[in-house]
């Protein structure tokens, strides 16, 4: 039985932006998402935004000074993205193949172009997917599959 109070849904992921403007611009103009709202508390957090993917779930963007809750600690401006609880984060798109060239035209890294992949066995069932690195270096997953 489900609790009124604890309703599943998955409404947002954070990322701290290492160029805020520039993760701005990444998102919205390279991936199609539409900025829902910007905000800053004073002392706390510099610069903020969600931007919707068009289903009301968002991306929570900070700016470099904001003070949030996070994961590990803060990588050092001369260090390689390091490995933490997130793995990636997956966007459902309807053409795998031009969601990834429309990312890398924005300035994405390739990780794995588009393939198709069969996962389990009972039912097996098929997905296309792609990955890249965004501004941040957060790896995004495009997932095309008429069965997931």
């Amino acid at each position: 039985m489900q609790s009124p109070d604890t309703a599943p849904g998955f409404h947002h992921v954070a990322i701290r932006a290492i160029d805020f403007d520039e993760t701005i611009r990444f998102y919205t103009e390279g991936l199609g998402f539409g900025v829902r709202y910007r905000f800053s508390v004073p002392g706390r957090i510099d610069r903020a935004a969600f931007l919707d993917a068009g289903d009301g779930r968002c991306i929570e963007v900070f700016g470099q000074d904001s003070i949030v809750q996070s994961e590990g600690r803060r990588r050092q401006p001369h260090e390689e993205p390091t490995e933490g609880a997130l793995l990636h984060f997956c966007l459902r798109v309807t053409d795998t193949p031009a969601a990834y060239r429309k990312a890398l035209a924005a300035g994405a890294v390739s990780r794995v172009e588009p393939v198709i992949r069969q996962l389990g066995q009972d039912p097996l069932v098929e997905v296309h997917i792609a990955f890249v690195t965004g501004p941040n270096g957060e790896v995004i997953e495009f997932l095309h599959s008429d069965q997931l």
